[in-house]
């Protein structure tokens, strides 16, 4: 499946859709959840089009992969995230829960949250 340009995160990315910025470089985007699932829920996304994170394992350049993961990283510090904990997500496909075909990640915190999984 190729990538699909009119996703809501391309769509971010283009301006055509606001979202409530926490940071960006050349590399990624940082924005907070419209539906969080913790007190601080964020999204990071690269500023490229890969659907997923076996997309951009595979075809980024070494740049963004590094760049990208250093956005990571400075969101986790600009969000106090380090100190309580958190959780790092990257859904992929249909059986992963992937809702958005473009690679992100979640970060939750701010709480105790719950097992990884629900028991059902």
């Amino acid at each position: 499946m190729s990538y699909d340009s009119n996703n809501v995160f391309a769509k971010i990315l283009r301006g055509e859709i606001p979202c409530k910025k926490i940071s960006e470089d050349e590399f990624y985007l940082a924005f907070h959840d419209i539906q969080p699932r913790a007190p601080i829920h964020a999204l990071v996304i690269p500023k490229s089009a890969y659907k997923d994170v076996c997309d951009f394992n595979k075809c980024a350049k070494d740049e963004e992969i590094i760049g990208f993961h250093k956005g990571v990283n400075h969101v986790i510090e600009l969000l106090n995230l380090k100190q309580d904990g958190f959780r790092l997500i990257s859904n992929c496909g249909i059986y992963g829960g992937q809702e958005v075909p473009h690679y992100h990640i979640h970060l939750l915190g701010g709480k105790k949250l719950g097992p990884m999984l629900s028991s059902s």
